[in-house]
């Protein structure tokens, strides 16, 4: 199995948690019944509810496979990371607001399982949040994209 950290803030770590708690205690059960349903209307061979309850429970059991394996591996993000020498800092779990473009965007930057950029949550291995890290308020940096390359301010770092 890969050694590699998974990093994931307090709300990223509680979201899984509740993901697990869902597929374990409630989807589980819940197809184990509908299978068992499906097994007592007799033959299993042309049964389509029980094919599909059977797809379904092995789908959910490598899906909480996962999620076991993720929670075990998970480093949980600490708000003292955001502090260099006393100074702030872009770290995992900074929101950082950033000028581009003649205008203002608000950034989180989190671990790559929470990762979502439509919701403004950058990956630290993104190109861009790989850029941030370590970049304080007022610092310059460009990062190569795909349209050439976009150069960037640190305004502020919560």
């Amino acid at each position: 199995m890969d050694a590699k950290k998974i990093y994931l803030t307090a709300e990223g770590l509680e979201e899984l948690q509740k993901e697990y708690d869902d597929l374990a205690k409630k989807k589980r059960p819940e197809i184990l019944d509908r299978l068992s349903d499906a097994r007592n209307q007799g033959d299993l061979s042309e049964n389509a509810e029980y094919v599909a309850a059977r797809e379904e429970l092995s789908f959910i059991d490598g899906r909480i496979d996962e999620v076991e394996e993720l929670l075990k591996q998970a480093t949980l993000i600490k708000e003292e990371d955001h502090k260099s020498g006393g100074k702030a800092v872009v770290a995992l779990g900074s929101t950082v607001t950033l000028h581009v473009s003649g205008k203002k965007e608000v950034f989180t930057v989190v671990g790559e399982w929470e990762a979502d950029p439509t919701d403004k949550k950058i990956s630290h291995e993104s190109p861009l949040g790989k850029a941030l890290m370590g970049k304080g308020i007022g610092e310059k940096f460009e990062v190569d994209a795909p349209a050439g390359k976009i150069a960037y301010t640190v305004v502020s770092i919560n």
